[in-house]
């Protein structure tokens, strides 16, 4: 059974990454595809407000979202190196005590939130009604956080275990949710912007229960953590959850930046970068699910102490980045005019549409190779290296390009900023990647020593 799992220790890295990116960004473009059939909708609502209105929301959503992914991550990669070495049962403790942990963690961070939705939404530029529009929205779905917690980690479980089919199927069934509702409650029921979140909420229930099915019934289920169990694998989670956290952080604090500089040119300039907002994740959707499909491939042959294909794993995901953002980009271009006319865009709203789907749709490889880079980091005991990669990569790489480019270009200029600033950041990962990559760094005498430990955790604290 534990060589049937680790599925990842032989055979043609590209061809796992392929697989693996290919079906999870099917489940992941179902979800982004709701959003953004979302944000059709509303524009077809005739209210420039409202689609300001998400594009304010999805900054302070991306908060919470961030804080899933990085709890997702550190079970994802605890249970790949377990995989990987052979050890189910340890498997099947981490994933339980993250699950555990992740929504303890969640709830508390919700409470938060929650209290603070205005402010926030006034921190990132929202005003009058469309602050008021972006709160309603929010305070809807915000307590919904652990819910999406509890379906992101089960997919991140079953990643783990190379079964990406089955974490895909929890987020299709997730999209069609929303899909089915969106149109009943935004315009069968007229309630538009509630309709809207209310349609989401009932998408995280279904992805939580879809991600958890197989894991009982496929995987042995889940062992019941006790106390004292919680407490011993408190301190690998948050080694890798925290930095996680902190990094997934950095991408909404660097997005608030930006959204608050486009406030300054109109509601209809934040509407097109929302519009952007939605297109990306769904464009882009293979980019976005190869930072959680690569982990686990890296994870399981870290911990069989196969180092040769780490890299050979690693490199064949910046040359599918490459492919992924030369077709993608070419595809953009082609469909630049149908898409304009698709969201009624007009003035700054097409501008900046047409700007993306130009040449700033190549620039998208430099954040294709971060994400390579940070599942790396993380599958390879070193999470806090994706800490200083993303949050340089949203402050001191979006901040100065985003005024420098707003002050020679105005709202298009805020786009050119956002997306030339990660240049220099992904050269940093890569270069960090390559450095923890070498032999002696995932040498077999380390990996019996990480093994006799019996925690599968001691490749945590590996130093050159």
């Amino acid at each position: 059974m534990a060589q049937e799992q680790a599925r990842f220790l032989s055979g043609s890295p590209m061809r796992h990454i392929t697989v693996m990116s290919v079906t999870a960004s099917v489940g992941l473009m179902a979800v982004f595809l709701v959003d953004l059939v979302d944000m059709i909708f509303i524009s077809m609502l005739g209210q420039d407000e409202l689609a300001a209105a998400i594009g304010y929301a999805g900054t302070i959503l991306f908060f919470t979202t961030s804080f899933s992914i990085g709890v997702a991550i550190a079970a994802g990669a605890l249970v790949a190196r377990a995989v990987g070495a052979g050890d189910q049962e340890t498997a099947r403790q981490r994933a339980a005590t993250s699950l555990v942990w992740g929504i303890i963690l969640a709830t508390i961070f919700v409470a938060i939130v929650w209290f603070f939705l205005t402010p926030l939404a006034a921190l990132v530029g929202a005003e009058g009604r469309t602050l008021e529009l972006a709160v309603g929205y929010l305070a809807i779905i915000v307590p919904s956080l652990p819910l999406l917690l509890i379906g992101m980690v089960g997919g991140a479980i079953l990643r783990a275990h190379g079964d990406a089919k089955r974490a895909m199927w929890a987020t299709v069934a997730g999209g069609l949710v929303n899909a089915v509702l969106d149109p009943i409650l935004i315009f069968g029921l007229g309630l538009e912007l509630t309709g809207a979140a209310l349609a989401s909420v009932a998408a995280r229930v279904t992805i939580a229960m879809v991600a958890l099915l197989p894991i009982f019934k496929r995987y042995g289920g889940l062992s019941m953590p006790s106390v004292p169990a919680l407490l011993r694998d408190a301190k690998p989670i948050l080694t890798i959850a925290f930095p996680a956290i902190l990094t997934q952080l950095a991408t909404p604090v660097g997005q608030a930046w930006v959204t608050r500089s486009m406030a300054e040119y109109g509601s209809d300039a934040v509407a097109g970068m929302a519009i952007v907002g939605r297109i990306v994740p769904v464009a882009f959707g293979v980019m976005f699910a190869l930072s959680g499909a690569i982990g686990p491939i890296i994870g399981q042959n870290a911990g069989a102490g196969q180092a040769a294909r780490v890299r050979e794993t690693y490199r064949d995901g910046l040359l599918f980045c490459a492919v992924v953002t030369v077709v993608v980009a070419a595809l953009l271009f082609g469909l630049r005019g149908p898409l304009v006319a698709l969201f009624n865009a007009t003035g700054i709203t097409a501008e900046l549409l047409l700007l993306f789907c130009g040449p700033l749709a190549l620039l998208w490889f430099f954040n294709g190779a971060i994400f390579v880079s940070n599942a790396a980091f993380n599958n390879l005991g070193h999470p806090y290296y994706s800490t200083w990669i993303n949050w340089g990569r949203n402050t001191l790489g979006t901040i100065p390009f985003v005024t420098l480019g707003a002050s020679l270009y105005g709202a298009p200029g805020v786009l050119i900023g956002q997306y030339t600033g990660g240049v220099v950041f992904a050269f940093a990962a890569a270069f960090l990647s390559n450095r923890i990559m070498t032999p002696d760094r995932l040498s077999a005498k380390k990996r019996e020593a990480f093994q006799r430990e019996g925690r599968l955790m001691s490749l945590l604290h590996l130093r050159k």
